[in-house]
C-alpha cells in the first residue's frame, strides 16, 4: 500500500504543513497540490464542495505526492466511509463531544475486527494500491475535532479511545463555546488557554495535536509549542488574498500615461 506521508513526518517528529481546499474544482485544486503542500484538506462541512466535486478534487491531488484530506461534513457512517472510499488518507470529523463519539469516529473508520467500516474501496484500491484492505487500518490517519466546551469536559475520555490518531482545534467554534470572538490567531484569553491544554493532554495520551490558522507567524508560533499539524489558509482566502494585493499596487502605482507601448513581438508571458 502508498505509504501516508503525514505518518513519516510525525514518526520524524516534525510538523506537516496543511493547505485548505473550498473551491469545488479540480484544477483549482491540482494548483494548489502542486505548490508543495504536505497535505490538502478539502473541506465538506462548510462551504460548497459536493461529493462529485470531492472526487475529481482527490484525483486532483494524487498528480502530486501531496497527502488527500477530507474534513466530513459530521459524525455518521456513510460521509466517513465514502471519503475514504474515494481515495482519502485521512479524515477530520467536527463536533466529537464525548468518548462514545470518538468510539464511533474510530469504528466507522477502521475494518473488521477494529471496526466495521463496510468493504468497497473503490479509488482507493487505485491510489492506495492492490493491497489497500491489508494495510488501510494502519496507514489512514483519523482525527477527532475538538470545538465546545462539551469535547473539553471530556476531553481526556476522548483521547483515550483506542485508534485515534490525531485530535484538530477549531479556534474559532472553540472561541464561541467559550463566549469569546470567533477567531483563528489572536485568541482571546480563555481560548488560548483552552488550546494550550489541549495540546498538552494530546502529548499525554501520545497523540498529534492539530489547529487550524490563519497566519503563517501564528502557525510557525504553534508548531514551535508542538503541533504537528497547521492549516495555514485555503485556496479561497489566498487567492483573494493575492488578488487584493495585486489591485492595490495597481491602483496605487499606475503607469503614466505617456508610457511607451511593449514592442509587438514582446517575449513577455501571460
Amino acid at each position: 500500500m502508498r505509504a501516508n506521508r503525514l505518518r513519516e513526518i510525525w514518526s520524524s517528529g516534525g510538523a506537516a504543513v496543511n493547505g485548505w481546499l473550498a473551491i469545488p474544482n479540480g484544477f483549482s485544486a491540482e494548483t494548489m497540490a502542486h505548490q508543495g503542500w504536505d497535505t490538502l484538506t478539502i473541506d465538506m462541512q462548510h462551504g460548497v464542495i459536493d461529493y462529485q466535486a470531492m472526487v475529481g478534487m482527490l484525483q486532483a491531488v494524487s498528480t502530486t505526492p501531496t497527502v488527500p484530506i477530507v474534513r466530513v461534513p459530521w459524525l455518521e457512517p456513510a460521509s466517513l466511509m465514502k471519503a475514504l472510499d474515494a481515495g482519502a488518507y485521512g479524515v477530520i470529523c467536527p463536533m466529537i463531544n464525548t468518548r462514545e463519539d470518538a468510539q464511533k469516529l474510530v469504528e466507522w473508520t477502521h475494518y473488521a475486527p477494529r471496526g466495521s467500516r463496510s468493504f468497497g474501496p473503490v479509488r482507493a484500491l487505485l491510489y492506495g494500491g492492490a493491497d489497500y484492505p491489508q494495510h488501510a487500518n494502519d496507514t489512514i490517519v483519523t482525527f477527532a475535532m475538538i470545538e465546545t466546551a462539551k469535547a473539553l469536559d471530556n476531553l481526556d475520555a476522548i483521547m483515550s479511545v483506542e485508534g485515534l490518531d490525531a485530535v484538530y482545534i477549531g479556534p474559532s467554534d472553540l472561541s464561541l463555546a467559550l463566549g469569546c470572538r470567533p477567531v483563528f490567531d489572536d485568541v482571546d484569553p480563555p481560548v488560548q488557554q483552552a488550546i494550550d491544554h489541549i495540546l498538552a493532554r494530546a502529548k499525554a495520551h501520545g497523540l498529534v495535536a492539530g489547529v487550524h490558522n490563519g497566519d503563517p507567524a501564528v502557525a510557525l508560533s504553534r508548531i514551535a509549542k508542538g503541533f504537528q499539524f497547521v492549516t495555514v489558509g485555503s485556496d479561497a482566502r489566498l487567492m483573494a488574498a493575492g488578488a487584493q494585493a495585486a489591485l492595490t499596487r495597481m491602483r496605487g502605482g499606475a503607469a503614466p500615461a505617456s508610457a511607451p507601448a511593449p514592442a509587438s513581438n514582446s517575449s513577455a508571458s501571460y
